[in-house]
């Protein structure tokens, strides 16, 4: 695999699937996370089918946006307490929501590009705490903070089947 920033890049094949971050889902939107400074970064431009009402993007969205650049920030924080970055041969660690908050701040439009921002806010062995905004043309839309644990042992490779990559 060519070097890359994102962390989903290095998820096992078998847990790539994710419909918002898995680089397998056909149909998914591929999220990727990245480290910018001390905060990470998932930028994301929704498509025209992605609407609440016109010319306003769909909640639902922006709480997957939230929750998977959660997920993706939560082993980045955990990879790099470890000493690890994105490219390095150690396994990169997955996490699941635990709980998800998701405040919508403002009508998020449609039609422009989004970045998502978080802040870690708490790193422990098998939990990490995230707080993430979510803004379009500069402004603050949604805000969300996740509590992500270390993927459960009746989740992991080889204790459930998993479809093959293309």
């Amino acid at each position: 695999m060519a070097s890359s920033p994102y962390i989903q890049d290095y998820y096992p094949d078998d847990l790539a699937w994710c419909y918002g971050c898995g680089r397998y889902n056909a149909h998914g939107h591929h999220f990727q996370t990245m480290w910018d400074g001390d905060e990470t970064v998932t930028r994301f431009t929704p498509e025209p089918f992605h609407i609440a009402i016109p010319g306003f993007v769909y909640g639902g969205l922006l709480a997957s946006l939230i929750d998977c650049h959660s997920t993706g920030s939560a082993a980045l924080a955990a990879y790099r307490a470890a000493g690890h970055e994105p490219g390095d041969d150690a396994p990169v660690p997955r996490f699941v929501t635990a709980a998800l908050q998701v405040n919508y701040l403002k009508p998020t439009p449609l039609g422009v590009p989004l970045e998502a921002r978080g802040r870690i806010k708490e790193v422990r062995p098998r939990k990490v705490v995230v707080e993430t905004t979510v803004y379009a043309n500069g402004e603050a839309c949604v805000r969300g903070e996740a509590v992500l644990v270390k993927m459960p042992e009746n989740m992991v490779p080889g204790n459930l089947p998993a479809p093959s990559p293309p």
